[in-house]
């Protein structure tokens, strides 16, 4: 098993900081998001886009490029986070998140580089991902992988169980669903509004490959991506279960299906953006612009800075 250095384990564990600070800039200016989802998705989506995925920020339709798919598009901040750490979009383009002209509360993918899926609608992520994982087999463009997020609330919709048996009957071993299993829904826990358990053996007779995580250990995640991709290749598609907290790193959202669809004042933005500093040991209230200069800002500055009013 591939190990990751400890400096590499620093700078992914301060990717998904970054992830979570900057959605949540995001949401508090929109007024609009799903913080929930968004943070619970945080260390996954920095494994993947700086460890994992093989892509060209500045050739997004680079023909040998990786494929990642966000079905749970509602949790668009984290992503558009990512992609702007990246280098896909500029800083600037998150503060037009929610925005006429902006970028949009579900994915689009003719409006936003890097995004390969359009999204809204629960479900149809692991069919999209599916196919283009066909699509590659025949092609025989074997190097490239197709990844594909899903939310445990996603699993209720019966169009992906549909997309699971297609890519279980034809063995499609370039295609990894990770399933982000923070446990709530929109209304409340998922093993009381609709249980899963036991998921893992729902995907094993389906005909994948599972294998189950912490999904805020990032060693873990990389080593679970590393497996499935070297260590296991059983001609089987792979599932990762990644067991997560809604809305990890501010406690009064974990495990709160109150902030699946929430968003804060900036008042309680700029606390939440002290707890997230605290959790992170990073320097009190950074934000994006001020840190980028060496020096000290809250959200307040941001929104001064932009001339954004909170709605």
């Amino acid at each position: 098993m591939k190990h990751l250095t400890k400096k590499k384990i620093d700078e992914l564990n301060d990717m998904a900081y970054q992830i979570r600070r900057m959605s949540l800039d995001m949401i508090t200016y929109s007024q609009w998001g799903h913080i929930g989802g968004t943070f619970s998705q945080a260390e996954i989506l920095a494994c993947l886009y700086d460890h994992v995925l093989r892509i060209a920020p500045d050739n997004p339709q680079w023909e040998d490029r990786d494929c990642f798919v966000l079905s749970k598009a509602h949790a668009s901040p984290a992503l558009y986070a990512a992609l702007a750490l990246k280098g896909f979009i500029d800083y600037d383009d998150i503060y037009t998140y929610c925005r006429i002209g902006g970028l949009e509360g579900h994915l689009d993918m003719l409006e936003t580089p890097g995004v390969e899926c359009s999204g809204g609608s629960l479900g149809l992520g692991l069919s999209y991902s599916a196919g283009v994982a066909y699509g590659l087999r025949l092609k025989e463009a074997f190097h490239r992988r197709v990844y594909c997020l899903l939310g445990d609330g996603e699993l209720c919709e019966g169009q992906i169980w549909e997309a699971a048996m297609f890519a279980g009957h034809h063995k499609l071993d370039n295609l990894t669903a990770v399933v982000d299993y923070n446990k709530l829904m929109a209304k409340g826990f998922i093993n009381e509004l609709m249980a899963l358990e036991p998921l893992a053996d729902k995907w094993k007779a389906f005909g994948w490959n599972v294998i189950e995580v912490d999904g805020h250990d990032v060693e873990e995640l990389c080593n679970a991506f590393h497996k499935v991709k070297y260590l296991e290749s059983t001609g089987k598609p792979a599932c990762i279960i990644a067991h997560t907290v809604k809305g990890r790193g501010v406690e009064e959202c974990e495990f709160n299906y109150k902030w699946h669809t929430h968003a804060p004042s900036v008042v309680k933005a700029n606390a939440f953006l002290h707890e997230l500093s605290c959790t992170y040991d990073k320097a009190k209230g950074n934000d994006l612009k001020s840190a980028a200069n060496g020096g000290e800002g809250d959200l307040n500055y941001i929104i001064e800075e932009h001339e954004y009013e909170v709605r």
